[in-house]
């Protein structure tokens, strides 16, 4: 809930002032029961104040909510801004009091610090997939505008930036009190869950290198953990196409490296179809990729081995992207 826009995201629209209309309608009992997940930015002090000490804030807004609350290391930000991310996973309603949770809490902060002086219109910034920002805009703009009157909300979506590269997502700014900002980011969530593909879109929530999240689950800092899916494939190098300015490899790049493990029968996940997945993710990192043919194991296991050499933080980030499409396929049970 940063006050402070970015420079490439156009100042929100207030909407008009009318008396407030009824809650917006509940989902379907069937969309309620379909894990989702959201994004949104916060200052590094704010984090501070969700976080909560040892982890203390965040583990009883996870325990409240039934969501799964993940943020953005500290100096780890989203491009072009000061700002780290939160992401909130699970099923709608969860996820929907979790953020209520986070924003109120922030809120109570601002009221602390500037006392009865304080704007009750703030501003949170959602960080969406540029893919599924059509779908919130509708046809000539005629879904956002809907929930800019139905919510009472300011609702804004930055254009997309290509300065940036591997950045796939916008911002999309809500600017008001506490219950229009609840009311226009459960409209926006409803709406960006009712695309199947949306959810899946969570297997990897960072498309930028150098941004990795750390989980509160039961207790802070929680790493995310490991398992993938099926289909087999040789071994091959997978390297960033083309020189890409910020992630152009240079000698001291390659000299870092570091070998993991992944189950032979989950390889293919990791891959993806033609090698997609594992391009997509050195591509956004930098590093080079490269996975043992089949039957060429880690020592004493049935684990192929994935080289991953770049930079420290290229190869941090690729095995995070890795790990997270791992965990996410074990979660399913995708076997």
């Amino acid at each position: 809930m940063e006050s402070n826009e970015s420079s490439y995201v156009s100042s929100p629209e207030l909407a008009p002032k009318r008396p407030s209309p009824p809650p917006p309608k509940s989902p379907t009992s069937d969309s309620l029961e379909k894990p989702t997940y959201i994004r949104f930015l916060v200052s590094n002090a704010a984090a501070g104040s969700v976080i909560g000490k040892g982890g203390s804030t965040i583990t009883d807004f996870q325990s409240q909510s039934g969501a799964r609350i993940q943020l953005s290391r500290n100096q780890e930000f989203f491009p072009g801004t000061t700002d780290r991310i939160i992401m909130i996973s699970g099923l709608i309603d969860d996820v929907l009091k979790a953020v209520e949770l986070i924003l109120s809490k922030l809120l109570s902060e601002i009221n602390l610090e500037e006392g009865n002086d304080v704007d009750p219109r703030t501003k949170v910034r959602l960080i969406v997939p540029n893919s599924f920002c059509g779908g919130i805009i509708g046809k000539g703009g005629a879904t956002i505008k809907s929930f800019i009157e139905e919510s009472q909300a300011g609702i804004k979506i930055s254009p997309q930036d290509n300065n940036y590269y591997g950045l796939n997502d916008r911002l999309v700014t809500v600017t008001g009190t506490l219950e229009e900002q609840m009311r226009a980011v459960d409209m926006i969530l409803s709406k960006l869950s009712e695309d199947l593909h949306y959810p899946q879109s969570v297997n990897v929530p960072f498309s930028y290198a150098g941004v990795y999240f750390s989980g509160f689950h039961g207790s802070p800092y929680t790493p995310v953990l490991p398992s993938v899916a099926t289909a087999a494939y040789n071994g091959v190098n997978y390297g960033p196409a083309g020189g890409g300015g910020k992630f152009q490899n240079n000698k001291e790049d390659r000299s870092n490296s570091m070998t993991i493990g992944i189950a032979d029968e989950h390889i293919g996940l990791v891959v993806g179809r033609g090698g997609r997945n594992i391009m997509d993710i050195s591509q956004a990192t930098g590093a080079r990729i490269k996975i043992s043919d089949r039957g060429d194991f880690m020592s004493g296991t049935t684990d192929r081995k994935v080289t991953i050499t770049g930079s420290q933080r290229a190869i941090r980030a690729a095995e995070t992207m890795i790990m997270q499409k791992v965990a996410y396929a074990s979660e399913k049970g995708v076997n």
